[in-house]
C-alpha cells in the first residue's frame, strides 16, 4: 500500500519560505493511530488528510503529537494540491473539518481560506506565561484555544526566546505573540510546544485571533501580516466579523510515496 505526499510550503512564492506542510489524499480514512504516526514520522507542524466526499472534501489535520481542530497553513497547503495536482475545475474547494466548514478560493496564484473568527477576551496573563518572557507585555489575550500577548514594539516580538518548558505547563494550544508593524499592519510569531511544535513558522488559525483584535485597534477590516519566525511568511487578513478571511501562496516542495510495511497493512485494513 503506498499513499502518494506532497510536502508544500504554504504562505510563501518560493521554497524554503513559509511554513512546510505535508498532504497526504486518501481513498478512506486510515486508523487515526497510523495518521498520527505518519505526523509523527514527517515531524512537520502539520500533516493533512483529506477523503473526497461527494461535492466536498473531509479534511483532518495532525502534528506530530495530536490532532488539531484547525490549521490554517495545512489546509492551504491541501487547497494548493487539490488545485494544482488533481486538475480541479472549480475555483472554490469546500472543506468539512473539526472547525465546521472552510472554503478556499482561488484567484490566479492567491489562495483565500474562509474561516471562523476566534471568540478573544482580556485576561489576567497566568504567572508561568508572564514568566516564560523576559519582556513584559501590555496585554494578554485568551482565544479558543490560544492565549496572545501583545508588545509595545516590533522589536519585542522579533527578539522574544521564551522559555519554552513554562509555555508548555499552561492549558492551551499554543502562545501567540504580536505587536503593530512598522511595513505591515501586525507581526507575529506563535509558539506551541504542547503540540510538539516549539515555534510554528506560519499559523494561519492564529490569524482568526489576530484579525479581529488588530482590526479594533487599528479600525481597519482589511490588514496586511507578517509572522517573522525564522523562515517568515506574508498574509492579507480581511475580518467579516464571524468569519475571518486570510490570503497567501502556496508552492511546491516535494512529492513522494510513504510505502507501508505488511504489519502495517494488516493494521490498516483490520
Amino acid at each position: 500500500m503506498n499513499l502518494k505526499l506532497f510536502q508544500i510550503d504554504a504562505f510563501s512564492d518560493s521554497v524554503f519560505g513559509g511554513n512546510p506542510a505535508a498532504v497526504i489524499p486518501l481513498d478512506h480514512w486510515l486508523p487515526d493511530e497510523t495518521m498520527q504516526k505518519i505526523g509523527m514520522e514527517n515531524n512537520l507542524s502539520e500533516t493533512a488528510f483529506f477523503v473526497k466526499e461527494k461535492d466536498h472534501f473531509h479534511l483532518r489535520w495532525f502534528t506530530p503529537l495530536s490532532e488539531v481542530d484547525l490549521c490554517g497553513h495545512a489546509t492551504l497547503a491541501t487547497a494548493y494540491v487539490i488545485f494544482n495536482h488533481l486538475s480541479f475545475e472549480s475555483s472554490v474547494i469546500q472543506f468539512q473539518s473539526r472547525s465546521g466548514i472552510l472554503t478556499v478560493t482561488k484567484e490566479k496564484d492567491l489562495l483565500t481560506l474562509d474561516f471562523p473568527t476566534d471568540s478573544i477576551k482580556q485576561v489576567e496573563a497566568p504567572e508561568a506565561l508572564s514568566r516564560a518572557f523576559s519582556t513584559k507585555p501590555t496585554e494578554c489575550w485568551k482565544g479558543k484555544t490560544d492565549f496572545m500577548l501583545v508588545f509595545d514594539s516590533d522589536k519585542d516580538v522579533y527578539s522574544a526566546s521564551p522559555d519554552m518548558r513554562l509555555i508548555n505547563s499552561l492549558d492551551a494550544r499554543g502562545v501567540i505573540i504580536t505587536a503593530k508593524g512598522k511595513d505591515v499592519d501586525f507581526v507575529s510569531r506563535f509558539f506551541a510546544p504542547q503540540c510538539g511544535v516549539d515555534e510554528d513558522p506560519v499559523t494561519g488559525s492564529a490569524h482568526t485571533t489576530l484579525t479581529p483584535y488588530w482590526g479594533n485597534v487599528l479600525n481597519k477590516n482589511k490588514l496586511s501580516a507578517r509572522q517573522v519566525s525564522k523562515r517568515g511568511g506574508q498574509l492579507n487578513c480581511e475580518w467579516k466579523n464571524d468569519r475571518t478571511l486570510i490570503s497567501g501562496k502556496a508552492v511546491t516542495y516535494m512529492i513522494g510515496e510513504i510505502t507501508f510495511p505488511n504489519d502495517l497493512l494488516l493494521m490498516t485494513i483490520d
